[in-house]
């Protein structure tokens, strides 16, 4: 079936041009040519990594549904159901991409860019592969696959407008709504912003987990050690080659392990600090430990 976000690529793009327009008219500089190309060519990679991804994961979601212990129909409240479903393991799929480095080498890209606008939105991975675990239960519990893709397909779409410094805070739907606000938040490396405010369409799962944090001090976009380029190449791949020299250099197999699947940042003898979580994860010093 087709993909709801590839169908609606021509209305990113004309509210893009709408943005850098309003942008411009006001004084703000929000784009960069260089930073938007690079966001562009990594939305448009990530598509065409999606043309044939795609019809593993339709293939995989069709088997993992006769396996279903219950049949939820599709029905009003199996769309609400599935949309809430969906939307908490986007959370933990979202919040494990930024706690285990071997996921966040696939979700690196999208936090890459020094800019934040609507193109940082089409700023998506080439290996998405890691993703397919996280929505597994949604077909073993007996939603229908059409009605997750479906229902998938509509978070995402709500995500891109949330990628924009020309809306403000919007009162009460703060409460309960990811908005630009709390997505702003997210894609900063101020300390007090690392690892904050992973959610979809809804902000209360951050609120129930104990990583929600309102934005306040003015956000510094992309990493906390920038990239430097505009490579797509680089930008796409460079933590998988990061992750594969420290592979090289480990010299035991808990060194191995952790170069994987410890948060982002960690080194052998060394903690990764705990405020405010570990995904862009800055190392600290360790007390040595007994031998």
């Amino acid at each position: 079936m087709p993909d709801l976000t590839d169908c609606a690529i021509p209305a990113f793009l004309a509210l893009l041009g709408l943005e850098a327009w309003i942008a411009a008219r006001s004084g703000q500089r929000l784009h960069e040519a260089r930073d938007t190309a690079a966001s562009l060519a990594m939305g448009l990679g990530s598509v065409l990594v999606g043309l044939g991804w795609g019809s593993v994961v339709w293939a995989a979601y069709a088997g993992l549904h006769r396996l279903a212990i219950f049949e939820i129909g599709s029905g009003p409240a199996a769309w609400i159901l599935a949309l809430l479903a969906d939307d908490l393991c986007y959370y933990w799929f979202h919040r494990t991409h930024h706690e285990v480095r071997l996921l966040w080498a696939s979700h690196v890209p999208h936090h890459s860019s020094e800019r934040y606008n609507l193109s940082t939105a089409l700023r998506q991975t080439w290996t998405p592969m890691t993703a397919l675990p996280f929505y597994a239960p949604l077909l073993l519990l007996g939603f229908d696959p059409v009605l997750v893709v479906t229902v998938h397909s509509i978070n995402l779409l709500y995500q891109f407008w949330l990628h924009t410094q020309l809306v403000g805070r919007l009162g009460p739907l703060e409460w309960i709504l990811n908005t630009p606000s709390h997505h702003r938040v997210h894609h900063g490396s101020n300390p007090r912003y690392l690892d904050r405010n992973y959610g979809g369409i809804l902000i209360v799962w951050d609120r129930l987990f104990g990583t929600f944090e309102p934005e306040g001090e003015p956000v510094r976009f992309g990493l906390t050690k920038n990239l430097g380029t505009f490579q797509p190449l680089r930008i796409a791949f460079h933590e998988w080659v990061a992750i594969a020299r420290d592979l090289a250099r480990a010299r035991t197999l808990a060194e191995r392990l952790g170069f994987l699947f410890a948060p982002p940042g960690w080194r052998p003898g060394r903690a990764i600090a705990p405020v405010r979580g570990t995904g862009h994860g800055a190392p600290v010093a360790a007390q040595p430990e007994a031998v």
